[in-house]
């Protein structure tokens, strides 16, 4: 707690008192972000760091895996369904990113065996079969196992896309060419962030995209 007092003192003095205009401004105005991130909680993924956006700016969700559930999954409290909701709806966003990453834990949980119950992530777990699924279908049998999590984590961001098309209010807008959808792999190795292109159904690098 101590680190986290001393940070907060320096933002005070640093960050804040340097933009202390824009902050005001934003807490009179409001917040308009032209974007919703839904990224994975994972601590070695900072959404406003990897992209060096401004508060303001992004409108972001974060849950283990970078999950979204498909429309109408149950009746039970859904943060990201109702963030997605919100952000759609009421904040009007234009674009959508669902970033997810190298190492997730979430994703190789998929391929672990224990016998541990922990049904709340169980049941969210579930979300990442389809694209557990696909990578093992679509890989040779020989392949390594950190190949095969990379491929599966790659596969759950267009997973997580389609799932993001189940929304009434998300399809609707995207059909008529008012929200787009982005899916990025960030890379926390080497900093990297590969964006999917539907045309070529392949991963590029973002530093590419015209």
């Amino acid at each position: 707690m101590e680190n986290f007092q001393t940070g907060h003192d320096e933002f005070k003095h640093s960050y804040f008192k340097k933009h202390e205009k824009e902050l005001i401004e934003l807490a009179k105005k409001g917040q308009q972000p032209k974007a919703l991130f839904i990224g994975c909680a994972d601590s070695r993924v900072v959404p406003n760091l990897v992209t060096q956006s401004k508060p303001g700016e992004l409108f972001v969700l974060r849950n283990i895996g970078n999950f979204v559930p498909p429309y109408g999954l149950n009746e039970c409290y859904n943060a990201t369904a109702s963030g997605i909701e919100y952000a759609v709806k009421v904040l009007k966003v234009t674009e959508i990113i669902i970033c997810g990453h190298s190492h997730c834990g979430a994703i190789a949980h998929l391929y672990s065996h224990s016998d541990e119950k922990n049904p709340h992530i169980d049941k969210w777990l579930a979300l990442g079969k389809s694209a557990k699924s696909m990578a093992i279908i679509s890989q040779p049998k020989n392949i390594d196992k950190e190949s095969l999590l990379r491929v599966t984590e790659k596969l759950s961001i267009i997973s997580q896309l389609d799932n993001l098309l189940s929304y009434p209010c998300v399809r609707d807008l995207v059909e008529q060419d008012k929200l787009f959808l982005h899916g990025w792999y960030y890379d926390i190795e080497n900093g990297d962030i590969d964006y999917f292109d539907p045309d070529d159904n392949i991963f590029k690098p973002l530093s590419d995209l015209e």
